[in-house]
């Protein structure tokens, strides 16, 4: 662990997942403009091309691979990994959204009890776990596994509509072709904290709940915006 005693002055070192992807790229490239953030592993399926001294990056095609030893000495853990439950069964979606997800939380708790774990859920998540939505039952039956785990804070981040900025693009076709559409809109739905976030704002809330957790654990675009402004 390297976060100091001192709030103000607190550092951590941090595992990202889905780096890769346009929530991922996000929240990495927050963390590396971040002087808070001295460390970052990157937990990927293929390589991202970024380079930065304090980046290192560990490429494996199964999550499942991953032991306790290599999540050793991180403070937190920012998963953003997920994928559309778009043509996918229940079984599927459940054992990528679910399955993958505890199994880093699992080996990030036992190689670092102290640890915090951030998660990248979305707007309509279903904590009952018994609603018509598979996704978000999946979602919420993932949601409630990582509250119940004796991480020191966890943090379910509940993004709505979220806006790529510096560049950021998806790497599906359809949904860049959305955001490309949404620009112009996404100028006025800014001013509506609860309507939209964004790609930068999402990273820089994350690291926010690192050294000033707020009381809420499941925290929706009002609080993305408010904690990453």
């Amino acid at each position: 662990m390297t976060n100091t005693t001192s709030q103000n002055s607190a550092t951590f070192s941090v595992v990202i997942t889905g780096a890769s992807g346009m929530v991922g790229r996000g929240v990495l490239l927050a963390c590396l403009d971040d002087p808070c953030i001295t460390s970052i592993l990157m937990l990927n399926r293929s390589p991202v091309p970024v380079h930065h001294d304090k980046l290192k990056e560990l490429i494996t095609r199964d999550f499942l691979t991953v032991t306790p030893e290599h999540l050793a000495g991180y403070d937190a853990c920012f998963f953003c990994a997920g994928i559309s439950a778009l043509g996918k069964s229940e079984a599927e979606y459940t054992a990528i959204t679910y399955d993958l997800t505890l199994h880093i939380a699992r080996a990030l708790i036992i190689a670092n009890p102290d640890s915090i774990f951030c998660y990248v859920s979305g707007a309509g998540t279903d904590r009952s776990e018994a609603g018509r939505s598979m996704w978000a039952r999946v979602k919420g039956r993932t949601e409630n596994a990582l509250l119940a785990m004796p991480f020191r804070r966890a943090f379910m981040f509940r993004p709505g509509y979220i806006q790529p900025l510096r560049g950021i693009r998806s790497k599906t076709r359809w949904y860049q072709l959305m955001y490309d559409l949404f620009r112009p809109i996404y100028a006025v739905l800014r001013h509506f904290p609860a309507a939209a976030t964004n790609t930068t704002a999402l990273g820089k809330a994350m690291i926010a709940v690192l050294s000033d957790p707020p009381d809420k654990q499941v925290l929706g675009n009002r609080e993305i915006n408010a904690l990453g402004s």
